[in-house]
């Protein structure tokens, strides 16, 4: 029957799915089960006290707890499950406990399973998942191949004897426990109290033996966090000292992150809620803060002042689907709740958990995780949170009133280390946690491998019953937890040796080769700063949308182009009809209307008024520069992409060494890659090309920094820092800044903020070891405190397991930056604390023989376990790292070559190279003869020669340019046969190739006819655009695996970064004609790197030209330098004139 409304409206009901709710009779059962619970801890205790350490009893036909002897009892027959093989004076339940049994039902129960065995399924589980169907059948394929049989009245076999009754015993078994554990826990926390107030009147009777915060650098304000942060995780929560400033990194560092493969379908029910879990938020709590926000956002927003332009902000907001809350994420079609929200600490430790019960990741879950653990810590802790799009929850609470107010100022976000490289580049300045100070090493992507962790709970979970859901993963966090704060001590370690050690030697080697002071780093990153979080550095959005549009344009402009030139091709190669003349002249005439069109909605973009400070620079130099810029933004998109796939299917299972959870996903994510990848690849030589024609167009006075080209490989594109800059589009007043120019300081900053993050992790690791330390003294102290007092007799074996525990730690927690004797100091003081609080000593124990198992898994190889041999080597005098050893690894780790497929071929790792600035022994200079002039020969170009070519040359004051050299350095190759018949002159246009990653046709196409695999020696012609124009010369001598590096202005610095590129060099073409000739690789082994001149030649701006060709003519003629002096220059460019003129006499 449709309802009145929807008949008017035409709209036919849509049925939501329904909903199983509990009934009357799974409501009255568990209650019995509550109220059985509370009668059975007593007879479990003593059980368990009882058998503690002792064999398990042979059990008779007959069980009974009757104290009064009793004559009417009760009988019942219960069939009983071990794992190796009633009256008045207690219940059914309590009798069957006190034997080792544990009941299927409340009341009348007609099965009984063994403790032993829910014991052992209970550490089962914390190990693997809940598998309840799994152990029934595996018990009852047991029996019957033992030969029991479970049958009915009928004497018919039952199908599934043990599902239904093992899941009520497993169920209400952990239930049992945790009221045990919550008995001891309320024991522990009293004790605990008298262990506190024992230190408070021991500090005020000895004041200077007590910690005092006026001993640290910050002004900080002692307290404590609540009993449930400090019981999870000692080593951030355990301090009594807060109030660190929030740019100093603050007190805590906690991280978070929404999950929606936790789901739960709403057919599979509610049930009688039977457990309060202790991580999960209430969720009346929750909903709370959702209307709180709902109101808050009604309001009119404040002004904020952000140090993050709006633009990026709006970018980041945009590309995560994380700061959408309305966008659906898990459909509700079939679930009720569709997710979890973690809270973590930066160890990884789940602190809380909210339930997701909305199509997307709205604000209000984070939101009250937040505030619920602002209510656990003390007034003065200052909290870093660490969200995948904390930049667009900042901005929210900065103009809404949604966190008290008081929270605010203790508060600071950051993304996590990940995600923040899907950022824009403005927002990572201010919260990528490896940019900004006091973060240390944290990452904040520890709820990746805590989502690992729960990742086999996801099929359970979605067809138990809603309560159950919960009920699972809490017991699942609390064992995480429990054995995660045990490795703490392994945590330390490990990242004291992988984050702070390994990485120190990487990141001083390069502070020390930069050849930049840490001063001028520091304030260069200041600049580089201040400069990219400019509004200026931000085009309009107007303009970017505007900007696609004409290079969508350009693309139909390189397609026609490319058309039209293969038609042209084919034409030439031909007869052809006057029909096709006819379509290729209409095609032509598309493809100009094309191009006015283009140029017209150029013009239409008032580029000049959008950024004036352009007004003096070409427009097809700007327009080359803006289209670069929004291409780079797309590429940086789709890589980026591209890398979160690979973590996918590295961190699927929690590691890439491990396999993904099915084939169909591992296919599905593979297909993603190979799909995108060639748009990527295109989308990347594109830019390079824009930044090729850049480099031609570009000219010094404009002050405006070339963008680099960026890799075309997908491995090392992942490891280029400069892939998440934006391109530079506005001019530099004055001297460009070395940040963008110089690639030592560029690298120098990164090694200095690698430095300076692990300065930090190191002082907090130093911090979080003392907690720990303090830790375990006062919880020891607790438990012996505990164990005197006499009623607590019942627990006495319980909390002696406590006591073991805590005591393991001992040997499993000591680092080098809190030794082994603190821990047996904190042990002795603790026995002492209890004699003094209690007047009692330890009730004595009688304990079984302990077995000793020689530990055969163990080697002299293992890992000290105290870290120190790793760590620091033999020599254990200095315990203390050393600031020069402190580097961090970035979160893009070094990817695998297999992981893709290659794009420039088998293109191997330049060979090393030793640059020393000296000049190398026995150097030949060339002594000044008149030249013998030859025929040009050898297959060379044809080179032309203009007017304006030839005015250059002729003017004694004019810079030469690629014509003038190329051409000169033809006429000089041949004025020198035969002695220059060994040498291969390469292109003023080859290393730039190299730099913008052409294509191998490309390099063959202009090199081949060079024939440089059959020379020795490769003469190569460089030329520096930034700061100003200057040409150079490198000569590559094969005999001697030498680079001979000529600059008439003697400068070392530029050669470092020309280096790489000519070694990039050197090993593209030895394989490009290994593949293409089969010839044998010629850059095998170390080069050295050495120059010629130590001493500048040149004393004016535009000689350099000149003085590359001179040089190139000693090199011709068989020697290592020139001898031309610089009265003499003039004289060689004469020279050079006169071979162009004559070659023009000639023709």
């Amino acid at each position: 029957m449709l309802d009145s409304e929807e008949v008017l409206s035409g709209n036919p009901t849509v049925e939501e799915p329904r909903t199983a709710r509990p009934t009357e009779k799974s409501i009255s059962l568990s209650a019995s089960w509550k109220a059985v619970i509370q009668t059975v801890i007593d007879p479990f205790v003593k059980y368990t006290t009882a058998m503690l350490g002792k064999p398990l009893p042979i059990l008779g036909s007959s069980l009974s707890s009757c104290t009064a002897h009793c004559q009417e009892q009760k009988v019942t027959n219960i069939l009983c499950l071990f794992l190796d093989r009633n009256c008045d004076c207690s219940t059914l339940p309590q009798t069957l406990i006190s034997h080792g049994l544990f009941p299927t039902a409340p009341s009348q129960p007609r099965m009984a399973v063994s403790v032993e065995l829910l014991s052992f399924y209970r550490a089962l589980f914390e190990r693997s998942c809940d598998a309840i169907n799994a152990l029934a059948a595996a018990l009852n394929t047991y029996y019957s191949r033992r030969g029991f049989r479970v049958t009915n009245q009928k004497g018919t076999t039952v199908k599934e004897p043990f599902r239904r009754g093992l899941s009520q015993a497993v169920q209400w078994y952990a239930i049992l426990q945790a009221e045990v554990d919550k008995q001891v826990d309320n024991i522990l926390q009293h004790c605990r109290r008298l262990v506190k107030l024992s230190a408070i009147k021991s500090c005020s009777l000895h004041p200077t033996s007590c910690e005092s915060p006026s001993t640290l650098q910050e002004p900080v304000s002692q307290g404590s966090c609540a009993e449930v942060l400090i019981q999870r995780c000692p080593a951030c929560f355990g301090g009594v000292s807060f109030g660190t400033p929030l740019d100093k990194g603050g007190d805590i560092h906690v991280a978070m992150d929404g999950n929606f493969h936790h789901r739960h379908r709403r057919s599979a029910g509610i049930s009688p809620l039977f457990y309060e879990p202790s991580y999960f938020l209430p969720k009346a709590q929750v909903d709370a803060v959702g209307r709180h926000i709902d109101q808050a956002r009604r309001r009119p927003s404040k002004r904020s002042r952000s140090v993050v332009p709006d633009e990026a902000i709006d970018q980041c907001e945009a590309s995560y689907e994380a700061a959408d809350g309305q966008k659906q994420k898990a459909s509700t079609d079939g679930f009720d709740d569709t997710g979890l929200m973690a809270l973590i600490c930066r160890h990884d430790i789940p602190l809380f958990f909210a339930n997701i019960d909305t199509p997307g990741e709205q604000q209000k879950y984070s939101v009250a995780l937040i505030q619920h653990l602002f209510s656990l810590l003390p007034r003065q802790a200052n909290v870093v949170v660490l969200y995948d799009v904390g930049c667009v929850l900042s901005r929210s609470l900065s103009r809404f009133d949604i966190l008290d107010q008081a929270l605010m100022p203790r508060i600071r976000f950051a993304t996590t280390a990940m995600h923040a490289y899907g950022h824009e580049w403005a927002c990572q300045l201010v919260y990528n946690p490896r940019l900004i100070s006091g973060l240390g090493l944290s990452d904040g992507e520890g709820t990746e491998r805590l989502w690992s962790r729960f990742i086999k709970l996801i099929g359970i979970e979605r067809v138990s019953s809603r309560q159950r859901r919960i009920w699972l993963l809490d017991r699942h966090a609390t064992a995480i937890g429990y054995q995660m704060r045990t490795e703490l001590g392994d945590w330390i370690r490990r990242r004291l040796r992988k984050g702070v050690h390994e990485q120190g030697s990487a990141a001083q080697e390069v502070l020390n080769n930069c050849g930049v002071s840490i001063t001028e780093l520091r304030e260069q990153w200041a600049s580089q700063r201040a400069a990219q979080l400019s509004i200026r550095a931000h085009a309009p959005a107007k303009l970017k949308k505007e900007l696609d549009t004409v290079l969508a344009l350009q693309a139909d402009l390189d397609t026609t182009t490319r058309v039209v030139q293969g038609a042209r091709a084919t034409i030439e190669k031909g007869n052809v009809t006057p029909d096709i003349l006819d379509a290729l002249a209409s095609v032509e005439r598309s493809h100009t209307r094309l191009v006015i069109k283009a140029e017209a909605l150029y013009s239409s973009l008032n580029v000049h008024e959008q950024f004036p400070q352009l007004t003096n620079v070409s427009l097809d130099f700007v327009r080359t520069l803006l289209m670069a810029r929004d291409l780079k933004i797309n590429i940086r998109k789709r890589a980026i992409g591209s890398f979160f796939e690979w973590d996918k299917l590295d961190r699927a299972v929690g590691g890439k060494d491990k396999p993904l959870v099915g084939t169909k996903l591992h296919q599905q994510t593979c297909k993603a890659i190979a799909k995108r990848q060639p748009a990527l690849m295109s989308a990347i030589r594109k830019y390079n090309t824009y930044c090729e024609q850049l480099s031609q167009l570009h000219d010094s006075s404009w002050a405006i920094p070339l963008p680099a080209p960026l890799p075309t490989k997908l491995v090392d594109l992942r490891n280029d820092t400069s892939l998440m800059e934006d391109v530079w589009i506005t001019p530099s007043p004055g001297k460009t800044p070395a940040w963008l120019q110089d690639a030592d300081v560029r690298d120098g900053i990164r090694a200095l903020l690698k430095h300076e993050r692990c300065l930090e992790e190191q002082r907090r690791l130093g911090s979080e070891a003392d907690n720990m330390c303090r830790w375990f003294g006062n919880e020891l102290s607790a438990v012996q405190v505990a164990l005197r007092q006499p009623e607590n007799g019942n627990y006495h074996l319980i909390l002696r397991q406590h006591l073991e525990a805590i005591l393991e730690l001992q040997e499993r927690w000591p680092t080098v930056l809190c030794s082994s004797s603190r821990y047996t100091y904190q042990a002795r003081v603790s026995i002492q604390l209890a004699d003094t609080i209690t007047g009692a000593s330890l009730p004595s124990l009688n304990w079984l023989t302990p077995v000793v198992v020689d530990d055969l898994a163990n080697n002299d190889d293992d890992e000290d376990i105290l870290g120190v041999t790793d760590l620091l080597g033999s020599d254990l005098t200095d315990l203390s790292l050393a600031p020069e050893q402190i580097a961090l690894s970035d979160i893009l780790g070094v990817g695998h070559a297999d992981d893709q497929d290659d794009v420039e071929g088998d293109i191997e790792t330049p060979p090393p190279v030793s640059f020393k600035w000296k000049i190398p022994h026995d150097v030949e200079v060339q002594a000044i003869k008149p030249p013998v002039i030859w025929t040009p020969t050898n297959g060379f170009p044809r080179q032309t020669f203009l007017s304006g070519d030839i005015n250059i040359l002729t003017s004694p004051r004019a810079q030469l340019n690629d014509t003038c050299i190329n051409g000169c350095a033809t006429l000089l190759y041949s004025a020198f046969i035969p002695t220059a018949a060994s040498c291969a002159i390469l292109s003023t246009h080859d290393l730039p190739r190299i730099r913008f990653n052409a294509e191998d046709d490309t390099l063959w196409r202009n090199l081949s006819w060079t024939r440089f695999w059959e020379k020795s020696i490769w003469i190569l012609p460089i030329h520096r655009s930034s700061p100003v124009g200057h040409w150079v010369l490198c000569t590559i001598d094969f005999r001697s695996r030498q680079l001979f590096l000529f600059d008439s202005l003697a400068e070392q610095k530029p050669w470092k970064n020309d280096i790489k590129d000519i070694m990039r060099l050197i090993c593209r073409l030895s394989n490009l004609a290994t593949h293409r000739l089969g010839t044998t690789h010629q850059d095998q082994g170390g080069w050295t790197a050495q120059p010629v001149l130590l001493e500048p030649r040149q004393t004016n701006g535009y000689d350099c030209g000149v003085w590359t060709l001179a040089q190139m003519a000693a090199v011709l003629r068989g020697y290592e330098v020139t001898g031309i002096e610089e009265c003499n220059i003039s004289r060689f460019r004469r020279f050079l004139c006169v071979l162009i003129l004559r070659i023009a006499a000639l023709g």
